[in-house]
């Protein structure tokens, strides 16, 4: 549940951020199925990703690991 929460959290910031899954992907240097797949659990992020993430979205780590 809290892993699901944070995927959440995640599409929410991007979505905030205005910005789509394709832009994000270009910005990190990944394909946009990379972080559809983040976004749907189909992969599991690693923390360096969420940390990158963190940064595009303009958005501190712990807004992803809240409770």
């Amino acid at each position: 549940p809290r892993y699901k929460a944070m995927l959440k959290r995640l599409r929410d910031a991007r979505q905030a951020a205005g910005l789509t899954q394709v832009e994000v992907a270009k910005v990190l240097g990944k394909t946009q199925a990379s972080v559809s797949k983040c976004e749907l659990w189909e992969r599991r992020i690693d923390p360096l990703d969420l940390q990158d993430f963190s940064r595009t979205y303009g958005k501190p780590l712990t807004f992803f690991l809240r409770g």
